[in-house]
């Protein structure tokens, strides 16, 4: 003898597909959760890489005060692959980095790489060109330098900092002017003999190179 069903036997189809239907929407349920859990740092990842500023028109510069140059637009720079950094005085990343932007800009200027360096001072609202100056000086510059005083520049080209991470960042733009690659902050250069902790440093580096000479073939 079999046990007596919840349901009369003309609702017995009924009732399966009711608890098919329940059924699948728990598993949904369940499985947008875990992809909610599970992917919602990776977007977050991504944006702090700057994956979202990839493919897009580099933004104007909008800028006033340089050195070494006129002002430039990157209207103006359009046939010429452009690397542009934001850097500050006391900031030790730019320090490290300065002596690969000097090699990128000795070795590739020549083939159409624009070098251009953009001083965002901390905190903002310092519009001194002799700060500016003496802080270029000091690491060696010689391409152009940009003062982006108030961050204007920087929050249309890298936007919603607090997300972001670090304001020393990197782009590269083809001949187009489109922006190709992000470096998201911190350091990057050649190899230190001694130094493994900056293995990513000379990782980054070499990418970088990788990209400025791929972009110049195009």
């Amino acid at each position: 003898m079999g046990g007596v069903s919840p349901f009369p036997r003309a609702c017995l189809p009924h009732a399966a597909a009711l608890i098919r239907s329940r059924l699948m929407r728990s598993l949904v349920a369940g499985v947008a959760a875990l992809l909610l859990v599970t992917h919602e740092p990776f977007l977050a990842a991504d944006f702090s890489r700057g994956d979202d500023r990839l493919g897009l028109a580099a933004p104007p510069f909008e800028l006033k005060i340089w050195l070494h140059s006129p002002p430039l637009e990157m209207q103006a720079l359009r046939g010429k692959v452009v690397l542009v950094r934001w850097w500050t005085e006391g900031c030790p990343f730019c320090v490290a980095t300065a002596p690969a932007l000097r090699e990128l800009d000795r070795k590739y200027a020549a083939r159409g790489l624009a070098v251009i360096g953009v001083f965002h001072p901390k905190p903002p609202g310092d519009w001194s060109l002799g700060r500016m100056r003496m802080a270029s000086d000091r690491l060696g510059f010689t391409f152009p330098v940009a003062l982006d005083a108030d961050w204007s520049a920087l929050r249309r080209w890298w936007p919603e900092l607090e997300r972001r991470g670090f304001t020393s960042v990197s782009f590269i733009a083809d001949k187009k002017g489109v922006i190709r690659y992000v470096h998201p902050g911190g350091e990057f250069h050649e190899g230190r003999a001694g130094e493994p902790s900056h293995e990513r440093c000379e990782r980054d580096y070499k990418q970088i190179e990788q990209v400025i000479g791929r972009l110049l073939r195009e």
